[in-house]
């Protein structure tokens, strides 16, 4: 679908309502990590640039509609500062004639939006007064473009609209890995639980050329096809889901690649007692926690000849050695080859940003994601009503 963004729209003397995701993790009265408040930066600047004032629309925790005191967004004010490199004035609720008589590229932080039901209830009031409050909206929070909220789809619908450049490269990249990509294309899946990601499962299978599946998933397909997992992680009442999904993927000419060895241990520990076995020869008493080398070089295989990479989950146990052997290695050889310009590689999700970063592959992925949901809707082929609001 085709969006505006920044450079389509005259911003000289206007107020840009910004729809931000500054939901950022904190301890002890600071932010822990500011990587959210950090991708929003060249959106700000820019609109500063084109002659625009700035009044960023964010949520903060799970209020419920209520007033919570700590989940107010004057306590990562300083961390905003910081991070933007800029003066910024919190207001908690503004008005029109306030903003307008601020001086031209004021920072302009207003309170967490969740404060009132009328935001995820996308009520039209709160989207009016909204509107009411600038000339321009600009939706930079992909990660929250899932919720048909009062910020983020209801005010779309009633200013010019544009995407900002953290949004744009979002789109962009999942466009180039998915809507319109070069082939052949791989998916990584992994993760504890096929039920979690059965629509992500039925949408891939229709769009990649190959499907590799691990974690805990991959028992759950082994074993629907009649292969003993022992005490692994198994999910025995959807085999007959995984036997569609199979199903569904041979009829659509998707290759699905399963462990064909695994690394096995009879305890869920860090350096625990373990084996390399074929998957068929899995001990009663043990778990499957990583896939074996075979499998890896299976995996390096399928790679080598895909152009595409969408990776979702991670292919073992990835939090303790050494059942990260696995993910680590894949991830490793999908960077190198996205480095050496042979390979577009998008990923995302909470678990799988964590598993890339600790293989140390996460900086050389052509683009990495840190929304989760609305990755994972985008994905699974959901049409996400923020972006929608933009076309």
């Amino acid at each position: 679908m085709a969006w505006k963004t920044l450079d389509d729209m005259d911003l000289n003397g206007k107020i840009v309502l910004t729809r931000v995701d500054i939901n950022v993790p904190m301890a002890d009265g600071r932010v822990t990590d500011a990587t959210r408040i950090a991708r929003i930066k060249p959106t700000i600047d820019d609109i500063i640039a084109k002659g625009g004032t700035p009044v960023m629309l964010a949520h903060f925790g799970r209020p419920k509609g209520q007033y919570v005191a700590e989940m107010s967004l004057s306590h990562i004010l300083p961390a905003v500062k910081e991070t933007l490199g800029r003066d910024v004035t919190f207001i908690e609720k503004p008005s029109r004639e306030e903003l307008d008589a601020l001086p031209a590229g004021t920072v302009i932080l207003v309170e967490n939006t969740r404060f009132t039901n009328m935001e995820t209830d996308n009520d039209p009031k709160m989207a009016q007064f909204l509107a009411s409050l600038g000339d321009v909206f600009c939706n930079d929070a992909f990660s929250a473009a899932h919720r048909a909220h009062a910020s983020t789809e209801g005010v779309a619908h009633l200013l010019p609209s544009c995407a900002g450049r953290l949004m744009q490269a979002e789109l962009s990249a999942l466009e180039a890995a998915l809507t319109t990509p070069k082939r052949p294309v791989v998916a990584v899946v992994g993760g504890a639980k096929v039920s979690t990601k059965l629509d992500l499962l039925g949408n891939l299978v229709r769009k990649v050329d190959y499907l590799v599946i691990g974690g805990g998933m991959a028992n759950t397909f082994l074993a629907a096809q009649g292969i003993d997992v022992g005490k692994s992680l198994c999910e025995h009442d959807l085999a007959e889901t995984a036997r569609d999904i199979l199903k569904k993927a041979d009829e659509a000419g998707c290759e699905i690649i399963l462990p064909v060895d695994a690394r096995v241990a009879w305890e869920f520990a860090a350096n625990a007692k373990n084996e390399i076995v074929d998957v068929t020869a899995v001990p009663s008493d043990a778990m499957i926690l990583d896939a074996g080398p075979a499998s890896v070089d299976r995996v390096a295989e399928v790679f080598k000849s895909a152009k595409t990479l969408i990776w979702n989950g991670p292919l073992g146990a990835f939090e303790i050695e050494p059942f990260d052997t696995a993910t680590n290695a894949a991830a490793q050889q999908a960077a190198a080859m996205t480095k050496a310009g042979d390979l577009i590689s998008v990923a995302g999700g909470g678990d799988t940003v964590a598993a890339l970063n600790k293989a140390g592959a996460g900086a050389d992925f052509t683009y990495i994601s840190t929304a989760g949901g609305a990755f994972l809707e985008w994905m699974e082929g959901k049409t996400l009503p923020g972006v929608a609001a933009l076309g």
